[in-house]
């Protein structure tokens, strides 16, 4: 990129920078206001930024321009169309609602492919023509003014609580991430993981695990994950021998991880705050054990594998020096201490704590891992954050803003009631076939679109049903969340997968079959938190959680074992079995 355009870029980063920080300090500002804004802000990064070929650019400029003026008029007059209720008033506001609409699905296709928008254009066109519909899938006609007001004027479309989320908090998160991503705490992430794992057996492939453990905590995004940790460990592995599909599924299994891992686990602990009414904390709390059985699986698992293939150590001269290792960790670990304390102790909500979190990153950025301070160095990664962020935020901003659209249709026609009668009497309102039909729905689902955007429409048609078969919300909620995140190791979407084999220079589909026997905890433990619901109660019953934690682990090291281990097929089944029985029936 050309000097004169990367400094506009950075200067537009930097704006998203302000106005999403300054929200969190600026009181009550105007849904209407701030949710549109945080479209126009995102729009030239989706339409312009990476646009290639003349025909891109020209497209991408004419959706930015009427992107642009849709989104501010729909902020100027935030007045006046609050008074409406939702109802469109002339031909000027249903050309700008249509507007808003359409570019916010070409936002979604530019953003993440095809799937996703096309999910929202056939919600929309359920709302528009449900009515012709024969049935009880049938819908009462809304008059188009009214639902296209809904859709794009209200709080119950594209401005609804999802875009909120993705202002005020999810924001905060991407621009901490950003910070952190720009110094140290990458390699210090690297370092630690480097001197816990590295002599061990299978080294490499553990360094790898509590890597992306530790660097999915912030970026919540598998794909990021394997680029980031999977350009360090992945020739480390190779280079000592490990077969290759066995090195990339390690690394997309791992780096999956990396979106149940809290704090950030992609943007879905946001979301589930807003869904759910628990506090941040309590989602944290609730997330945390799951997540380390999901990290202790794949170790358990490279010890497993480590029966079948010669899995050595890094060599001492490829590990950092203690000295390193302790002042690397400090540009992450700082951080999250002051994240964690003003949350827990100071009583912060997360985006402001964030917000102090992101000021001791920010200071961070200045040193090195010698804490040497360098101004060319800092103005880089300065500029940096800056990108990073602005892409960050339009990415997930195209995602929460058409799932939106997903949202809105089913509030408005009633879609979700019905679909929740289906899957009740589908089941014969029994929870665990009502827990599997909702299990493939995510799979399918997660399969096409991403992972919270997958979630929030499972959770908006199956979560009323599992509730009322009796499952706790939270616990309805983290199993469709979990279930949206199989298609990372699951053929054929695989995302993770297929960027992994392609680093290491593997075929996908022996990194997938690896990829699923090291990924079996994202199979198991979203059924075992149905069966053992005290394991998501650690803050409430934390004695319980933790032996339920203890008795699952067992269950799935005997899983691990049973299904990767050469050993003989009697004690392959006997040992398989007896994991199951310890996960389900002595729950």
């Amino acid at each position: 990129m050309a000097a004169p355009a990367r400094s506009i870029w950075m200067v537009l980063g930097a704006v998203s920078i302000i106005f999403h920080l300054g929200l969190i300090f600026s009181g009550l500002v105007p849904n209407l206001l701030s949710r549109p804004l945080h479209m126009a802000l995102a729009l030239p990064w989706v339409f312009l930024f990476t646009a290639t070929g003349n025909w891109q650019k020209i497209t991408g400029a004419i959706f930015t321009i009427a992107g642009l003026v849709s989104s501010l008029y729909i902020a100027l007059n935030e007045n006046a169309l609050s008074d409406q209720y939702g109802y469109l008033n002339g031909d000027l506001q249903i050309v700008v609602g249509s507007t808003l609409l359409i570019v916010t699905l070409e936002m979604a296709r530019r953003s993440v492919g095809w799937p996703l928008p096309l999910v929202a254009a056939t919600a929309l066109a359920y709302g528009f023509f449900g009515q012709y519909l024969p049935g009880e899938f049938g819908h009462p006609e809304i008059p188009l003014r009214s639902f296209l007001g809904t859709m794009t004027i209200a709080e119950g479309g594209i401005w609804g609580k999802l875009t909120g989320v993705s202002v005020s908090i999810v924001s905060i998160f991407v621009i901490m991430g950003a910070v952190l991503n720009a110094g140290e705490a990458g390699q210090g992430f690297m370092n630690l993981a480097t001197a816990a794992a590295g002599n061990l057996k299978g080294g490499a492939a553990k360094v790898s695990t509590l890597s992306s453990a530790l660097f999915g905590s912030i970026s919540g995004s598998a794909s990021a994950n394997v680029a980031s940790t999977g350009a360090i460990t992945l020739p480390a592995m190779t280079r000592l021998g490990y077969p290759k599909a066995f090195a990339g599924a390690v690394e997309a299994v791992a780096s999956s991880g990396g979106q149940i891992m809290p704090p950030l686990m992609g943007a879905g602990a946001f979301v589930m705050v807003e869904l759910t009414g628990t506090p941040y904390t309590g989602i944290m709390a609730a997330a945390l054990l799951p997540a380390l059985l999901y990290f202790i699986t794949v170790w358990v698992g490279i010890n497993a594998f480590s029966h079948r293939y010669v899995l050595e150590g890094l060599p001492a001269d490829q590990q950092p020096v203690r000295k390193e290792v302790i002042i690397t960790t400090g540009f992450f670990a700082i951080p999250f201490l002051v994240l964690m304390e003003r949350m827990f102790i100071g009583g912060m909500t997360p985006q402001y704590a964030a917000c102090v979190a992101i000021l001791v990153a920010f200071l961070l950025l200045f040193l090195d891992g010698r804490l040497t301070f360098n101004l060319k160095r800092t103005t880089d990664r300065l500029g940096n954050v800056c990108l990073s962020t602005g892409k960050q935020i339009s990415m997930i901003a195209s995602i929460i803003l058409c799932a939106s659209i997903v949202i809105g249709v089913l509030g408005a026609t009633g879609l979700g009631v019905k679909i929740t009668s289906l899957i009740l009497s589908g089941s014969g309102e029994m929870l665990w076939p009502a827990v599997m039909l909702t299990a493939i729905a995510c799979l399918v689902l997660g399969m096409e679109v991403p992972t919270t955007a997958a979630y929030v429409i499972c959770i908006s048609v199956a979560g009323p049903a599992l509730q009322k078969l009796g499952l706790e919300p939270l616990q309805a909620h983290l199993f469709v969340f979990w279930f949206a995140l199989l298609s990372t190791i699951t053929p054929p979407v695989c995302g993770a997968v297929f960027i992994a084999a392609g680093m290491v220079g593997e075929n996908w589909l022996k990194v997938s079959i690896n990829a699923m026997a090291l990924g079996l905890g994202l199979y198991i433990i979203p059924l075992a938190l149905i069966a053992n619901p005290a394991l998501i109660e650690l803050s409430a019953q934390p004695l319980m959680a933790l032996f339920v934690f203890a008795k699952i682990a067992v269950g799935l090291t005997a899983i691990s074992y049973g299904i990767i281990a050469p050993l003989n097929p009697i004690l392959r089944i006997a040992l398989t079995s007896a994991g199951f029985i310890v996960i389900f029936l002595f729950s």
